[in-house]
């Protein structure tokens, strides 16, 4: 998740996977797979700095052996 402000100043977590696009109108929207829009205090690069910084944290983690021996 990453943390944005609202327009109106309130903070809110989004699962960047729910992102489509982001324009800038002059002001920052996030239109979600869903269709709808939020308007956020940060830029759009801002945003992509937040997502790129939240996918590198996840795949970042260590990767657990999958895959169990068998027959020892």
């Amino acid at each position: 998740m990453i943390r944005l402000t609202s327009f109106k100043g309130k903070t809110f977590y989004l699962n960047p996977d729910l992102l489509y696009r982001i324009d800038e109108t002059p002001d920052t929207v996030l239109t979600l797979t869903d269709g709808k829009n939020l308007v956020v205090k940060e830029t759009a690069s801002e945003v992509v700095a937040l997502i790129i910084t939240y996918r590198q944290k996840i795949y970042r983690q260590p990767v657990t052996n999958l895959v169990e021996k068998v027959g020892d």
